[in-house]
């Protein structure tokens, strides 16, 4: 039997060609994966070094005449350090509790025991922490459960009829405010 010589060389040829092929394949879709994976996490590594965290600053809260005295309001202010892609997250929640005039006393949110948030109950006139029992009286003092201290306080100013607060931060017990 007479074997063609065109036969035999493209058999051993095309598969060679087919492997060749299929290998740079791979190799490119195991670089695209390193480089989707790897450019996230180069990103995360160097974020550190590029952002610039602000110091405090004042942020409004509102006119004064939404605080009505003797009374506890939830206000909400926008952290100056956040990001555009942050979304609703960068909205911070706080306590504001007008006792008369132009006093007033703003509280974290954040119980001081885990930072679970705590809610105001007007009928009781205390703060409780859902999370472990943590309750507080209505100036932030400690009443009961786990908590090893009152809320936390934000310091704050009156200017031209707008209540501001000094922001930035989140207090913790390592550096309460």
């Amino acid at each position: 039997m007479a074997v063609n010589e065109d036969e035999s060389n493209q058999a051993p040829h095309s598969g060679s060609s087919r492997r060749k092929f299929l290998l740079k394949i791979g190799v490119a879709l195991n670089l695209l994966a390193a480089v989707l994976i790897g450019i996230p996490i180069i990103g995360f590594l160097f974020s550190s070094f590029r952002r610039r965290i602000q110091p405090d600053s004042w942020i409004g809260l509102g006119a004064l005449e939404t605080f009505p005295e003797n009374q506890t309001r939830l206000a909400t202010f926008r952290n100056p350090n956040s990001r555009p892609w942050d979304g609703t997250t960068a909205d911070i929640p706080c306590w504001v509790r007008r006792t008369g005039g132009e006093k007033f006393q703003v509280f974290a949110i954040n119980c001081t025991h885990l930072g679970c948030p705590v809610r105001w109950f007007q009928e009781s006139r205390l703060f409780m922490c859902p999370c472990h029992g943590g309750v507080f009286y209505e100036d932030g003092s400690h009443a009961a459960g786990p908590p090893p201290r009152g809320l936390y306080e934000y310091k704050y100013k009156v200017e031209d009829g707008h209540l501001w607060i000094e922001g930035g931060h989140l207090p913790t017990l390592a550096e309460p405010t």
